[in-house]
């Protein structure tokens, strides 16, 4: 069973191929958000490399969010428009997940940190449990100060991963129970892993019902109804 991933809801774009013998082909792009142009060519590359043609897909993956708004529409789509070309089912896994999943053997509480911008950060919990992580705190969004006072208010010894806690080290830092490290982006490769293992159990989800996991309205959205309550 093939699975085609396809993660592009944080700066970077990443694309894998993978099944039964893992992941055998992937590629990721820094490119400024350049999503749009990147994505198609991005499986363009890693079916070459792999010697695979996309007829032979059976499984398209796609990073749900939370992340960038764009981005996260323009990977969704795209994994979308392949599924319903090819006639294959989909399977949506958030980038929170996705960050937790290769530090997985952790025994310190798992905290994926997303840079949501405007000095806010998407992020959860996650504790190692036999296989992987099971998450403990479900995904919220909210100030940097409301990530430092929690993680206080829990006292437990924590790793935060993810660019959003790179970019505010300095903040987290202060909070002497966590730790730093791991991987800044969510990665097409975990994405592979992950969706073939709920594919094994049939997991999967029609095109229709998959949609980006916002946390909060996308900025289009809040600057309208802003306009709309000017006086």
């Amino acid at each position: 069973m093939l699975i085609l991933g396809i993660e592009s809801a944080t700066e970077s774009v990443g694309v894998a191929l993978g099944g039964h013998d893992g992941v055998i082909a992937s590629v990721e792009i820094a490119r400024g958000r350049r999503h749009a142009e990147s994505i198609v060519p991005a499986v363009e590359f890693v079916c070459r490399q792999a010697d695979v043609r996309l007829d032979e897909v059976a499984v398209v993956a796609v990073d749900v969010g939370p992340g960038l708004f764009t981005g996260m529409r323009v990977g969704i789509a795209t994994a979308k428009a392949l599924a319903m070309a090819k006639r294959v089912p989909m399977i949506g896994i958030t980038s929170l997940d996705l960050l937790a999943f290769p530090v997985r053997h952790s025994d310190r509480v798992v905290v994926p940190v997303i840079d949501a911008r405007k000095g806010e950060v998407f992020w959860a919990m996650y504790r190692q449990v036999p296989g992987g992580v099971q998450q403990v705190m479900a995904p919220t969004v909210g100030s940097v100060e409301d990530l430092v006072a929690d993680l206080m208010a829990r006292g437990q010894e924590s790793l935060c991963i993810g660019d959003g806690a790179e970019r505010y080290r300095t903040e987290l830092s202060e909070v002497h129970h966590v730790e730093i490290a791991g991987p800044r982006h969510p990665s097409a490769g975990a994405l592979v892993e992950l969706a073939h293992a709920r594919a094994l159990r049939e997991e999967w989800i029609d095109q229709r019902e998959i949609a980006p996991v916002y946390l909060r309205q996308p900025d289009a959205q809040i600057n309208w109804n802003t306009r709309q309550v000017r006086p």
